[in-house]
């Protein structure tokens, strides 16, 4: 954990602003203005990028992956340059944690993993884009992007004190738990040989 130098009113408006700021729905507000539809009725009925890729669209998708990473990027950077690292870090957790229940869906929200690799870049690059290429090392073999993910996140904790960042790891092992947990249908279909490839409508 990093040192506590931000008020406890700095940290309240930082998580508040990381939380509004992750729970915008990306990937649904895309699908929706490019006529694709209701992307939560759609394949998996994630709003995420790999759903969003479901429809066919590949600038969709990618548009959604680079907003949803770029929320939580966002929201670290503002909270480090008005706050502290440790204000960073709560608006790394809270912008996150907004995309997983954003309120305006019910608190349904996506699976994080952009929002999770946007928010590691944010807080320390090396970490973030070691995190990256396990990802994308591991999705291209398995052909998985959820497998991909989950291979990330917890490599993640190992990349974070081996590249300088320990301070990292406890937040970092919170945010791969949700990971976890919130791709728990995937781990079981993985399982069971049943989880669609990567470009599968």
């Amino acid at each position: 954990m990093p040192e506590l130098t931000s008020g406890a009113t700095a940290l309240i408006l930082t998580a508040l602003l990381g939380y509004l700021l992750g729970s915008v729905p990306f990937g649904l507000v895309i699908t929706r203005a490019l006529g694709l539809g209701d992307v939560r009725k759609i394949g998996s009925g994630n709003i995420g990028a790999t759903n969003v890729l479901r429809t066919g669209s590949k600038p969709a998708a990618l548009a959604t992956l680079l907003l949803d990473g770029g929320k939580g990027a966002v929201a670290v950077l503002i909270a480090r340059a008005f706050a502290g690292e440790d204000a960073a870090q709560m608006a790394g957790l809270s912008a996150f944690l907004g995309h997983l229940y954003p309120v305006w869906l019910g608190f349904k929200g996506g699976k994080g993993v952009a929002t999770f690799l946007g928010t590691v870049i944010a807080l320390a690059w090396p970490v973030g884009l070691a995190a990256c290429a396990t990802w994308l090392t591991a999705a291209v073999v398995t052909r998985r992007s959820s497998l991909g993910a989950l291979v990330a996140a917890a490599l993640c904790v190992l990349w974070a004190p081996l590249l300088g960042h320990g301070s990292l790891v406890i937040l970092i092992a919170i945010l791969a738990v949700l990971v976890f947990w919130r791709h728990r249908s995937n781990i079981a279909r993985i399982i069971a040989g049943e989880e669609p490839k990567i470009g599968r409508k």
